[in-house]
């Protein structure tokens, strides 16, 4: 019984977390302010996701579920990864920033 609503909370979670990631990707003013949403808080959104989905078949299946747990590893290593990757190349290709972002002046030249 109590599975269920902390199934039910973290599913919302999840969904609002996501929500206010893809929010934030539309609404950046440009690629570099834009990366957060998907990087943060979508993958904060999906592990939620995950987390409520291995509780949900641990408790109704016999046995653990393990699966939710490998997805949510791969998912907290690759999204900072290609998000570093995506900014990497943004600096390469010297792709314009909005003038107020924050930090460009630090940028190594290449």
């Amino acid at each position: 019984m109590i599975y269920e609503w902390l199934v039910s909370i973290l599913l919302l979670l999840g969904g609002t977390l996501i929500l206010i990631g893809s929010i934030g990707l539309v609404k950046m003013p440009d690629f570099f302010m834009r990366l957060h949403g998907p990087t943060k808080a979508t993958t904060l959104g999906m592990a939620c996701l995950l987390i409520a989905a291995m509780i949900y078949f641990s408790v109704t299946t016999a046995g653990y579920s393990l699966k939710e747990i490998l997805i949510s590893i791969f998912l907290l290593i690759t999204a900072p990864i290609s998000g570093y990757i995506l900014i990497k190349s943004a600096i390469h290709h010297k792709l314009a920033a909005k003038e107020g972002t924050q930090g460009i002046d630090r940028i190594e030249k290449d």
